[in-house]
């Protein structure tokens, strides 16, 4: 067990890592529902420019797994710590260029391609970051509160969120001439404050114990991909389904909600990004709860209960905001954000994390978060748009999408136990030594 001082000090680093590159992430999220659409991508019709503002959005998920390889492979051959300086510095780098574009209407097809650019080094670095900052926790962790300390970099999204709505309510109070013209810049070049003040805290911190053992006794893989495609694919694809209802509902209860409360309704956009900023601080106080919980009863429970109550959330959720007054859309969005969400996101990393050894764990937990991203991730945002522009603005195939991918989440965790089992079973029939760790969430 580590010391406390110690335990508080990594604490600190991964989580305010964690904060300040989801505070990067989400202002381009944020902005490419209320801005990018109309200076990045003008067009003659709106829902074709915010549906390319989306599309610029979701195609960034797909570069995270490429991200996620590179700087995993970092992470487990040369250590977690050097990764998450080189990921945070690049996120930063990008975040604040993009505050510096000029628009379409200043230089043409050249502002959403420079657009594009900065978002794929985005997609790189946080491809790379949520790893490293997981593990950073979770391999300092005592073992009994493995769970809390795994949370503990799940919060630096909703922080990194909340934070990222704070900034666009703040500077969204501007006067509509100034908000177009230099306001929505302030926070992506102000974000270059947070990203010096998280490079001091990280530069502090020691490698995590797991590894400094894993490089003294030789036991680093030379290409952690291939050792973990040989010998973990089938934990990659449970930890890819365990992914995917932990991030569809998230972007759909805070990205996409105020898109379509401000377009297909008639709530005004300060209103939703309050109601969102709202659910994301209660959001942020209910997972380290829940991962403490999950120290008590485990990680699949935790998960699974929260997996169900998405599923079984979706179409309240719509009819909520279908009421169309304030009041609504605040219940609407904290309780799938602050209280639905919260037990998935909380023991996610955690319960992906006991199913990898050291070795390869980096690179494991990593493929299966950054895949299951881009498979519905900021991809949620364009499907839920594109099925209310088919669907004649009809919320019910949104509702079902949900809970389709609810079900094949509640799948593929409570598969999960035989999977670690016959890896295990594998390993040892090759004659070699046993590097899968026990489901610990069973």
């Amino acid at each position: 067990m580590g010391k406390p001082a110690t335990n508080r000090r990594v604490l600190i680093g991964s989580l305010s890592g964690s904060a300040i590159e989801w505070f990067d992430f989400f202002l381009y999220a944020t902005a490419a529902a209320i801005v990018f659409d109309r200076f990045f991508f003008p067009t003659q019709d709106p829902l074709v420019s915010l549906m390319l503002s989306y599309l610029s959005l979701a195609l960034t998920f797909f570069i995270r797994p490429f991200g996620g390889i590179i700087f995993s492979h970092i992470g487990d051959r040369i250590g977690r710590k050097r990764t998450l300086v080189i990921t945070l510095t690049m996120m930063g780098a990008a975040t604040v260029a993009i505050g510096l574009l000029p628009t379409y209407q200043q230089v043409g097809v050249l502002a959403p391609l420079l657009l594009i650019f900065c978002r794929i080094v985005q997609g790189l670095a946080i491809g790379g970051e949520w790893g490293g900052a997981l593990l950073l926790a979770f391999e300092y962790a005592p073992e009994k509160r493995r769970g809390l300390f795994g949370s503990v970099p799940q919060m630096g999204i909703t922080i990194g969120m909340l934070l990222s709505t704070l900034a666009f309510s703040a500077v969204s109070q501007l006067p509509d001439e100034q908000f177009d013209a230099w306001g929505w810049r302030l926070p992506f070049i102000a974000s270059i404050l947070l990203v010096v003040i998280g490079l001091l805290i990280r530069h502090g911190l020691d490698e995590t114990p797991a590894f400094r053992e894993a490089k003294e006794t030789g036991d680093v893989a030379k290409l952690p991909i291939v050792d973990t495609l040989r010998d973990h694919w089938r934990s990659v694809l449970v930890a890819i389904g365990a992914k995917i209802t932990e991030t569809a509902p998230f972007y759909i209860f805070a990205t996409f909600v105020v898109s379509y409360a401000t377009g297909v309704l008639t709530f005004e956009q300060s209103t939703v990004l309050n109601a969102v900023s709202l659910g994301a601080l209660v959001s942020t106080v209910m997972i380290p709860v829940m991962g403490a919980l999950s120290d008590r009863i485990g990680r699949r429970p935790v998960y699974l209960l929260g997996t169900a109550c998405i599923g079984l959330y979706a179409a309240p959720f719509f009819l909520l905001l279908g009421i169309e007054m304030d009041w609504a859309v605040f219940v609407a969005v904290v309780l799938g954000l602050g209280i639905i969400w919260p037990p998935i996101t909380a023991t996610l990393g955690t319960m992906t994390s006991e199913i990898f050894t050291t070795r390869v764990r980096y690179t494991g937990v990593t493929l299966g978060y950054q895949i299951g991203a881009a498979i519905a991730g900021g991809t949620a945002p364009l499907i839920a748009t594109w099925l209310l522009s088919r669907f004649d603005n009809a919320w019910l195939p949104i509702a079902v999408y949900l809970m389709i991918l609810a079900a094949i989440s509640l799948a593929a965790v409570l598969a999960a136990g035989s999977v670690t089992r016959r890896e295990t079973e594998l390993i040892r029939a090759r004659g070699e030594v046993q590097i899968v760790e026990s489901f610990r969430s069973e």
